[in-house]
């Protein structure tokens, strides 16, 4: 279970997941709102969906977890059950600064699940287990 976002960026995410499945481009009154609710990242975030830089790891169990390559080809590990993401811009905006609702790893995947397009890859349990701990990036 994913933890739930306002509801205003929720219906947008719907908003969009509905357009992109029946025209597979998003309109530019979807582009103002996303800004508008998510500010200057969504932009950022729209750049790594382009990029394909979103993968999904799923294990047998049904665990799930998004690895995103960032701008500086780092890999941060995110998680939407919890909205987290260990990047610093996560930590000192939406953490300490309580400036944003997420970073544009975390909301790259949302706007990646929403139009469909994020590849899923099958892990094991176990390295699904090593994941979670935070002890290696597969």
């Amino acid at each position: 279970m994913r933890a739930v976002l306002p509801a205003a960026a929720e219906q947008l995410l719907q908003d969009i997941h509905k357009t992109y499945q029946e025209t597979s481009q998003i309109p530019d009154d979807l582009l103002i709102a996303l800004r508008f609710v998510f500010g200057p990242c969504a932009v950022q975030a729209l750049d790594l969906v382009e990029q394909h830089s979103i993968t999904c790891l799923s294990s047998p169990s049904g665990r799930k977890a998004f690895q995103v390559s960032g701008g500086s080809g780092r890999r941060y590990t995110c998680f939407t059950s919890c909205h987290y993401c260990p990047c610093p811009a996560f930590a000192y905006t939406v953490l300490r600064r309580n400036q944003g609702l997420l970073c544009k790893h975390i909301l790259a995947v949302y706007l990646s699940e929403a139009m469909g397009v994020t590849p899923v890859h099958g892990v094991s349990d176990q390295q699904m287990s090593t994941l979670l701990g935070g002890t290696s990036s597969l």
